[in-house]
């Protein structure tokens, strides 16, 4: 097989995906001088030039970005396999997920994928934003959007990300008990600005938009907060039931009304499409949709 030299690709693929010399060296524990010769090894193989070198940066050749691809797909591959090698596919299975989905649904279920797969642990990172699975060496991620589609990833649906008014018991006693939608104007709202709520009141055929916009605006920017509040009888939260089945079961959150409204978005679960048969992958992907099936009955 007529390949170049690993250690000149390494030095070529990080240089390219960072477009500098000085970080690819930084990365890869070498010196700059030992990056540059690394890449020029490389073009002398290659017969052109891989990089047209500027003041700060360096830029791919149209050449360079042809190879640059190809060389980061196989280093990914090579390393998949050794760590499939390594530790029998399983090892350390990382997943970003949106907060509220690993407190309110994934930290209660989580352990029934331990015991079914001990030998793979588990690295939870959570966050608002959308990480890039590849760089950020994520092996599956939680994402809430309409269709699911995003470039270059597999999807699943789990369940929709609906909403409808919860509270507490104890709050509904204040006035009496919560028995028609206008009922729950009378009350202090979590987040009057969230615009679920108009559309939830518009559900309910209640124009409340005039009432919503004269009360306080406060922001809690997560359904796990905002369901807290409501548990505690802070407010009237606009929640997504699943995210809160164990407060409905154990009645600290009641559910007054069966209109739910939907916005089109859903939670998904999400990896990279080259990396779907990787074992860790595919044990949660299957672990997961059950659960969710069984939770839900609605599995896309």
């Amino acid at each position: 097989m007529n390949l170049p030299p690993l250690a000149a690709i390494r030095a070529f693929e990080a240089a390219a995906r960072l477009s500098s010399f000085t970080r690819a060296a930084e990365e890869l524990a070498m010196t700059q001088a030992a990056v540059s010769y690394q890449i020029k090894v490389l073009e002398d193989r290659v017969g052109q030039p891989l990089f047209t070198r500027k003041a700060r940066q360096v830029e791919l050749t149209e050449t360079g970005r042809a190879l640059a691809a190809g060389a980061s797909e196989a280093l990914r591959i090579l390393a998949e396999s050794y760590e499939q090698a390594r530790t029998g596919g399983q090892g350390t299975l990382s997943i970003s997920t949106i907060p509220t989905f690993a407190a309110n649904w994934l930290a209660l279920r989580l352990g029934s994928f331990q015991i079914a797969h001990p030998a793979i642990a588990v690295r939870l990172e959570t966050s608002d934003r959308v990480v890039d699975l590849a760089q950020d060496n994520i092996d599956v991620g939680i994402r809430t959007g309409g269709k699911g589609e995003w470039p270059g990833l597999a999807s699943h649906r789990l369940f929709m990300a609906d909403f409808t008014p919860m509270l507490s018991p104890s709050l509904a006693a204040t006035i009496g008990g919560v028995r028609e939608p206008a009922d729950l104007l009378r009350l202090p709202i979590v987040d009057a600005g969230d615009p679920w709520w108009a559309m939830w009141f518009d559900l309910a055929g209640i124009d409340a938009r005039e009432n919503l916009a004269a009360r306080t605006r406060s922001q809690l920017n997560s359904q796990a907060f905002e369901g807290r509040a409501a548990v505690a009888g802070v407010g009237v939260g606009i929640l997504t039931r699943e995210l809160f089945t164990a407060e409905l079961d154990n009645g600290s959150l009641i559910q007054p009304f069966d209109i739910v409204g939907n916005d089109g978005h859903a939670y998904w679960l999400v990896y990279q499409q080259a990396r779907r048969n990787v074992p860790k992958i595919r044990a949660f992907r299957d672990w997961l949709l059950k659960e969710i099936g069984a939770s839900t009955g609605m599995v896309a």
